[in-house]
């Protein structure tokens, strides 16, 4: 074969399709169909050919164990035995290869000139597992077993000993450390471009023609303002007042509809049994973060699911060495995968997460961040939401909620907020089906809707609420999960100013991209949604930049009224309409955290409530320097620092209880821990 051949890769849910179309005749399927109703993968206790390549090198009692994980599990066994820590994949597919008369295929830099696909269909082809290589006029298949593939490929060399020339067997880790060292490039261009370049009018990235698109919403809107203030000093002010305290009871009108709809998530279907789990990707991504690796990896440890269906992609910056150095001392094994998100584009969140979400192989994805600690059971609780829905159903959000509440009278603040928007006002505008700002970490989702958005779009600093937005434009639904993610709140002023300046910047960023096209939003998101995207997303906004004009507008207005008495019955409404919308707006703030500290059990707090008035004015001063950063340098990520908590809350919250107990060995009776020492002793 000489040239390039461009071959195209495998469709989703067709590898064995794709490997047919190479080697010329028909296949069994390499991999598991990985579906929520997939009947397990049964074999009796002496039918494990995946075995056979190992039987010698282990005891006859680790064997026997690792086949009661897999039938019990509902994986091959070969998994069980890289999983338990027993086995490398490495030593385990070249134990493979040499049973199967197979060549091991290392996978070396050069190997990328005699392979046919572009960078954009090499990246792909992780996903599949397979890789092909053109030699000459012969077309090798590179397999890197997953699933059941060590079984299908022995029935494959015993129905076809003549492909043996044509297959070789690499691992996982090798073929996508292949992908990025070849690929690099393409990669970091997909997951910094690849939504702009696909939908360009759905990504805050910049435009290529006409005017940067952030200036112009900041200037226009100003100028006109100002030319008309000047035209008509005695009307425009009044028309603009009238015009905001509308727009800002139609907000506090929106809250308390969530409010009198909120109903507590619904409890959680019996529990599945580990046979009929699928794969599941959990994404984390990283940043200075060495201080917090240890008790992220003790939580996602702790996680109740099988280890052998977790596929956890850890993903740093290049330059971040710290954080590596302190993830590979601890020599973390399989379901664990270390990520380098290439310096290409923006260097944000979204980025790094758009880096991993084409290795991912689980049939739904979460994304945590490093100070999380989720409920050992939200997956679980997670995958029961996805199977009591149909497919529209694209993305669960669970409740968040503060550990470190008493480090200060802001972590409380944030306790407060939290419970009242992730326990009240998200689960009601949910019951409604209205769009949702997701928050940003413990969103679980569907992997194919999430590719079929475009993943998240990396040039958004605050990629929650847009990716929550754009999944009801594309006709998905989002709801909310009845599972607690502790977090740590930020407790010194400055890095609480830094952390809300960037998600109101984000905010405005969301708003201004899904108004490029108002008539098509309204048309995608139906009359409901598109008064809930401008409340939700865009009145907040509204209400945090406005808010010390109001109460200076107010007072103004007061002072030079005087003690006269007769006020105009235009004077006595618009008056009304300041003191009712300012009263409004700090009762209903004050109603939603009452609510859901109650519903948290953390009344005790509710006394940081009275210090709304000057939380509202600490927000609007982040609103205000958000919008001129937006201006000024719209992409730049301003990082949160984590591990600076002094108190957590953890251990005296019942539902709690547990979090730090490992659940991941155990198999659906409970009377197998699989851990290394646990096998190695049987």
């Amino acid at each position: 074969m000489s040239g390039r051949t461009e071959i195209r890769p495998p469709p989703a849910r067709g590898e064995h399709i794709w490997a047919e179309s190479l080697l010329g005749r028909p296949l069994p399927d390499f991999r598991v169909r990985a579906a929520p109703d997939s009947p397990p993968i049964a074999a009796a206790a002496d039918d494990f050919p995946e075995l056979d390549c190992v039987r010698r090198r282990l005891p006859p009692a680790t064997i026997a164990a690792a086949q009661r994980r897999a039938d019990a599990v509902g994986v091959t066994a070969d998994r069980v035995l890289v999983a338990s820590g027993l086995m490398t994949e490495e030593t385990y597919v070249r134990a493979l290869a040499q049973s199967l008369g197979l060549a091991f295929e290392p996978l070396a830099a050069p190997q990328r000139a005699i392979c046919p696909l572009s960078d954009e269909r090499l990246i792909e082809a992780s996903a599949a597992g397979l890789l092909p290589l053109a030699e000459g006029d012969a077309l090798t298949l590179v397999v890197a077993p997953r699933g059941i593939a060590a079984r299908r490929l022995h029935a494959i060399m015993e129905g076809a000993p003549e492909l043996r020339r044509r297959i070789r067997l690499t691992t996982s880790e090798r073929l996508a450390g292949f992908i990025h060292g070849a690929a690099g490039d393409a990669l970091g261009e997909h997951a910094a471009f690849g939504l702009a370049n696909a939908r360009p009018a759905l990504s805050a990235a910049p435009r290529r023609l006409g005017w940067p698109l952030f200036p112009l919403f900041a200037v226009m809107p100003v100028s006109a303002g100002v030319a008309a203030t000047i035209a008509a000093p005695n009307v425009v002010p009044t028309v603009v007042s009238i015009a905001l305290s509308i727009v800002f009871v139609a907000w506090i009108g929106l809250r308390l509809i969530g409010l009198l709809a909120a109903v507590a998530p619904l409890p959680p279907l019996p529990r599945q049994p580990d046979a009929s789990l699928p794969v599941y990707t959990v994404i984390v991504a990283l940043y200075r973060e060495a201080a917090a690796v240890e008790q992220l990896i003790a939580s996602l440890d702790s996680l109740d699911w099988p280890r052998e269906k977790l596929d956890i992609k850890l993903v740093l910056e290049a330059d971040d060495h710290a954080t590596r150095a302190a993830l590979e001392a601890m020599r973390l094994r399989q379901p664990y995968e270390l990520v380098i998100a290439p310096a290409i584009g923006p260097r944000t969140k979204p980025k790094a997460l758009n880096i991993a979400l084409p290795f991912a192989r689980g049939l739904f994805v979460t994304v945590f961040d490093a100070e999380d600690r989720p409920e050992p059971d939200q997956l679980r609780r997670a995958f029961a939401a996805f199977l009591a829905h149909d497919e529209r159903l694209a993305c669960v959000q669970a409740q968040l909620t503060i550990d470190n509440t008493r480090d200060g009278w802001l972590t409380r603040m944030f306790t407060a907020e939290y419970a009242g928007l992730f326990d009240v006002l998200l689960p009601g505008l949910a019951h409604l089906r209205l769009p949702l700002p997701l928050g940003g970490s413990s969103n679980h989702f569907r992997t194919s809707a999430l590719r079929a958005v475009g993943g998240w779009d990396a040039h958004n600093v605050t990629e929650d609420a847009d990716l929550g937005m754009r999944l009801a434009r594309f006709g998905y639904l989002s709801s909310i999960l009845a599972s607690t993610t502790y977090e740590e709140a930020p407790a010194r002023f400055p890095a609480w100013l830094k952390q809300r300046r960037r998600w109101f910047q984000g905010w405005m960023q969301t708003w201004i991209v899904h108004m490029r096209a108002p008539i098509r939003l309204l048309r995608e998101l139906g009359p409901a949604g598109f008064v809930t995207l401008q409340l939700v997303v865009g009145g907040t906004v509204l209400a945090a930049l406005v808010h010390p004009l109001f109460l200076v507008a107010l007072a103004v207005k007061i002072a030079m009224a005087g003690p006269r008495t007769g006020q105009t019955i235009a004077e006595m409404v618009l008056y009304a309409l300041y003191g009712g919308t300012l009263v409004g707006g700090y009762a209903t703030s004050v109603v939603l955290g009452l609510v859901g500290l109650a519903r948290r059990r953390t009344l005790s707090t509710a006394w940081v409530l009275a210090l709304v008035p000057v939380h509202w004015l600490l927000l609007s001063l982040a609103a205000w320097q958000a919008l001129w950063k937006l201006v000024r340098d719209p992409y730049r990520w301003d990082k949160t620092e984590h591990g600076l908590a002094r108190t957590s809350r953890r251990a005296a919250d019942p539902r709690a209880a547990g979090m730090a107990k490992p659940a991941q060995g155990r198999s659906v009776s409970g009377d197998i821990r699989l851990s290394s020492d646990k096998i190695k002793a049987a």
